[in-house]
């Protein structure tokens, strides 16, 4: 019995990995240097912004939607910034909504 205890015992010890989750402080850095970057090369002024779209890790990215009206007009301009987190680096492209 003591064998087969220390035998379970080992088994999960290794075979269990602790994670470690990045803290909340962590995590509002990055959104507001991702936040930041995109607003930057978006070229708008005051945009509203979606919450983050995390990609998972194996694509590396985040995606966030901004959006503004332009000038006086009832028109919004929607665009898509999808950031790179290795890189830093952030695309843009702007998209309409399906219909309009």
């Amino acid at each position: 019995m003591k064998k087969f205890t220390f035998v379970a015992i080992a088994a999960l010890v290794s075979g269990s990995q602790i994670a470690e989750a990045s803290s909340d402080s962590a995590w509002k850095a990055l959104f507001a240097k991702v936040n930041g970057t995109c607003i930057g090369q978006s070229g708008m002024i005051s945009p509203e912004a979606s919450a983050p779209i995390i990609f998972d890790d194996s694509t590396g990215k985040i995606a966030i939607l901004l959006r503004e009206k332009k000038g006086n007009s009832k028109k919004m301009v929607n665009v898509l910034c999808l950031y790179d987190k290795k890189s830093g680096k952030a695309s843009i492209a702007e998209y309409q909504w399906l219909g309009q």
